[in-house]
């Protein structure tokens, strides 16, 4: 029984009754989607950082990190299970008013879990199905007694929705039903607030106790919720199948309003403040996003299973459950989640052992040994070997980026500290041009730049800040499009520097980067000024403001060239290392590089400086360099010899390449072509460089050359042979060499996988291939993997049945419009486009023909309806238009009148 009195449903926890109204406004547009369009396939990073940047950034949430699976000062629990225990104080009204924590009011987070003993234990279940985990990761908001169940709805819905463009007609909600002997109501005003969203009382379904009211353990705190449902397969009425625990349609979002604690005598008493505690398994989520029905084939564990596939002596993983022949795919699982659980709970200090949590952890170690080497026949030592692919997986990526931003942060904080150090009244405004360098050139959100400022109370020129950042979209514009002017050394000023002896710039440091275990480093680079030109002479100093190109005695980076893209970065001065002077673009011309730079402060000739080169941009660009010069030799195998390359480009994001071919390249052919490009990567090809006298160059065989002029001596490109073995080749082995100055991987298994997104026909007898690589390209496989599964499920639904009503008719055509639509539109492999398009096109002739065959019938119903009818009949509205020729293919009689939507009468033909 609840031993204090409870607020009625409708009141909210500050007593006052909730304006439900205005929430009907915020979503009648948008909770309407239809399935039809839908293309997912975000990351599995990018669908953490969405979460967590949508709350930080649109809702004010603070983000606080994953406390460690060990509990802290928690003997109830032996694993952290949920994102809400490290706030359980708070909870509690029990968190040390001198703390941190005690100052939450909104939070965010993706916490690590494990359920594997306890009261949530989910280890017997892991490898029997596709969606249980020992590990997962947990995505949460908090409101410590701010915002209650209106917010936190609207903030769901909303992200669900629009941020992650979820269809609604996807979606179903429950509520808590209320459990009489409890003396628990039911949470009418939860429901309301989803109605007033949008979400369709046939959508809206209420359970009791065990389903919606939630409770962490025995004691502790509690309180009713509302859950998300995803449907899978769609198009249906699924509300029968919530909470079935089927495969099909699963639960993705759980929202918790924290309102009492449940005693040990089970009562349930009053919260010192009303919570909201929401949470929502990343692995979960990001299967319903990459169109996934299995979290094990989402980019979360495929690169996992892969590695376990390399180790072990059965077939790859094939996702079977049911029907699973000698459980090698219950082995796949189980061995992918083990390994991630020991991973984490081995780093978070929780070894296996004789005891408590440490007794789980060997259990489940001791699992995945057997699994290991019963079932999927792997030797010893294969789990350990696992370890570094999880670490890749769930690690790296976000250690890299830390200590990245690290660095920035250093540099940019000591800016910052300069700055105000320089203003003479510590109320004045921040200067918007140093804010929005270290947005632009360090990496800054720029909320963070005012919070880091609010702190010191001091707050931006959001004025001169909006200015520059409309007039660095109005230049990027301009550079896109080829209307704005770069700054080019005219033939004077290069007469003018060569008079003067100003040696050419030596640029060779572009080249001189290592691969040390995978990751590729760069040389630092210090320089002289040798020469500053304003765009119309030469000059001896520029000023700040100052848009000026800057030649150094030496430079790292590459100049825009050979089709490939320039290099990005900044430099600062020696003496004023806090300033940053960003490159804007690098040109070559007559022998100098020349730096686009407008000046962040003064600089002059002989001022020393040190570049910063954006690695990761250049890194990007070697990729897709790479990626061109054997995406030229795969057409060659494929399509002859007769292939000539007519022109390319090399950007960060994507590839371009123009060849010669008769016509437009065959589904056949596109595949191979990514095929052969493929199996190059995965074998992981050592690219060796060489510089040769061009005469020399010249006797390689097979050497593939564009119509332009060479310097002499000439910088040679091959793959997977070393140009001087080539140079004493007299065979016609099939490599890719080339002369090229552009920068290279070392290796090719870099580029991790080459999707040809688009083939056409620029002219008769060229075509243009664009190709996306790596993280790209693995989302354009999704991207077309899910369009298939909807032309699948288009082509099942018209031949399993029918439509029998116009209208249904009508619905099914423009389905097949809209992911037409989709398909044209949408980044995915060509050859597969290619084959969508054919089968949509038959779809749409066999819709349309549908369609006119019911038009047709109707007309023939109405006119059989008029002969045996006097009174004149307006035909049903569906119709006009089309009476006038179906009744021609009918052959009646022209004296039927009948009215217009005008009102008019007319004769019917």
């Amino acid at each position: 029984m609840i031993t204090e009195l409870l607020p009625p449903p409708a009141v909210t926890s500050r007593g006052r009754l909730r304006p439900l109204s205005r929430l009907r406004s915020l979503f009648s547009a948008r909770s309407d989607r239809s399935f039809s369009g839908y293309v997912p396939g975000l990351p599995a990073a990018r669908v953490r950082s969405t979460f967590l940047d949508f709350f930080r950034e649109k809702h004010g949430h603070l983000l606080v990190p994953s406390s460690p699976v060990r509990p802290r000062g928690d003997p109830s629990l032996l694993f952290v299970n949920a994102g809400m225990n490290q706030f359980k104080p708070i909870f509690l009204g029990r968190a040390d008013p001198r703390s941190e924590m005690a100052s939450y009011r909104r939070v965010v987070n993706s916490q690590k879990c494990v359920r594997a003993g306890g009261k949530h234990n989910d280890l017997e279940d892991v490898g029997r199905d596709v969606y249980h985990h020992t590990f997962f990761e947990m995505l949460g908001n908090w409101s410590f007694g701010d915002y209650f169940k209106e917010e936190a709805c609207s903030m769901a819905w909303s992200l669900l929705t629009e941020h992650y463009g979820i269809p609604a007609d996807r979606l179903y909600v429950s509520y808590f039903s209320g459990d009489a002997e409890s003396g628990l109501t039911a949470d009418e005003e939860t429901r309301q607030i989803w109605l007033d969203i949008g979400v369709p009382p046939k959508r809206l379904l209420p359970f009791g106790l065990k389903e919606n009211f939630w409770e962490m353990g025995d004691t502790g705190p509690c309180g009713p919720c509302t859950e998300i449902h995803y449907d899978h397969v769609g198009g249906r009425d699924a509300s029968s199948l919530v909470n079935t625990d089927g495969p099909d349609v699963v639960e993705i979002w759980n929202l918790v309003f924290m309102q009492y604690n449940r005693d040990v005598d089970r009562s349930l008493l009053l919260l010192p403040q009303f919570s909201v505690d929401t949470g929502m398994g990343l692995e979960r989520l990001v299967s319903v996003l990459q169109g996934k029905q299995s979290n094990y084939d989402t980019d979360l564990f495929t690169p996992l299973l892969h590695a376990i596939h390399q180790r072990s002596g059965v077939g790859p993983y094939s996702g079977r459950t049911g029907a699973d022949l000698g459980k090698v795919d219950t082995a796949y699982r189980v061995v992918a989640d083990h390994i991630r659980t020991l991973s984490v709970c081995i780093a978070d200090g929780v070894h296996p052992g004789m005891s408590g949590a440490e007794l789980v952890l060997r259990r489940i170690l001791r699992r995945a040994v057997r699994f290991c080497v019963e079932v999927l026949q792997a030797p010893r030592g294969t789990l350990a070997n696992l370890v570094p692919t999880v670490t890749n997986i769930l690690v790296n990526i976000s250690l890299n980026n830390e200590a990245q931003f690290l660095s920035s942060l250093q540099q940019g904080t000591r800016l910052i500290h300069r700055t105000l150090n320089r203003m003479d009244n510590k109320h004045e405004v921040f200067p918007g041009s140093v804010a929005w360098s270290l947005h632009r050139d360090l990496g800054f959100p720029l909320d963070l730049v005012d919070l880091m400022l609010e702190e010191r109370g001091v707050r931006v020129d959001h004025q001169e800040l909006d200015r520059l950042m409309a007039e660095n979209q109005k230049v990027a514009s301009e550079l896109q499009s080829g209307v704005r002017s770069q700054v080019t050394l005219d033939v004077v000023s290069l007469a003018e520097l060569h008079g003067a002896g100003v040696p050419h710039t030596d640029d060779s440091l572009k080249y001189r980067y290592t691969l040390d275990q995978d990751r590729y480093v760069f040389p630092a680079c210090f320089a002289t000024v040798l020469a500053l030109y304003d765009g119309q002479t030469l000059v001896s100093e520029v000023t700040e403001g100052q848009r000026c190109g800057v030649i150094l005695d030496q430079t790292c980076f590459y100049s825009e060239q050979g089709g490939q893209s320039h290099d990005q970065g900044y430099f600062t001065r020696d003496g004023l290392q806090d300033v940053l002077y960003p490159v804007e673009s690098v040109i070559h011309a007559g022998g100098y590089v020349v730096h686009e730079v407008t000046a962040a402060d003064s600089l002059k000739t002989g001022d020393q400086v040190q570049l910063h080169l954006d690695q990761a941009h250049r890194l990007s660009c070697m990729v897709k360099h790479t990626a061109t010069h054997i995406l030229n030799l795969a057409l060659r195998e494929v399509l002859g010899p007769s292939v000539q390359q007519r022109g390319s480009h090399v950007s960060a994001d994507r590839l371009r390449f123009d060849f010669s071919v008769k016509g437009s390249l065959s589904v056949s052919q596109l595949q191979q072509v990514e095929r052969c490009v493929n199996d190059i990567i995965s074998a992981n090809q050592i690219v060796h460089s060489q510089e040769l006298p061009l005469h020399k160059a010249r006797t390689i065989r097979g050497l593939r050359t564009v119509d332009e002029v060479y310097p002499d001596p000439v910088r040679v490109v091959s793959v997977g042979a070393p140009v001087s073995e080539l140079l004493d080749d007299q065979t016609d082995r099939q490599t890719s060499v080339e002369l090229c100055c552009g920068t290279h991987l070392l290796q090719t298994g870099s580029i991790q996988d080459l999707v040809i997104v688009s083939e056409r026909q620029l002219v008769k007898g060229i075509s243009r291939i664009v190709a996306v690589t790596g993280p790209d390209a693995a989302r354009a496989r999704e991207a077309g993997q899910v369009l298939s599964q909807n032309v699948d499920y288009l082509s099942n639904r018209l031949s399993g049945l029918a439509p029998t009503s116009l209208d249904s008719s009508q619905r099914f055509a423009k389905e097949v419009g809209v992911l037409s639509d989709a398909v044209d539109n949408t980044p995915i492999p060509q050859w597969q486009r290619r084959d969508l398009q054919s089968r949509l096109r038959t779809l749409q002739r066999t819709s349309n023909t549908a369609v006119r065959k019911l038009e047709t019938r109707e007309v023939i119903e109405f006119l059989s309806t008029l002969k045996s009818s006097a009174p004149i009949i307006s035909p049903p509205s569906s119709i006009y238009g089309h009476i006038h020729t179906s009744a021609a293919v009918c052959g009646t009689e022209p004296h039927y009148m009948t009215h217009t939507p005008s009102g008019k009468s007319s004769v019917l033909y």
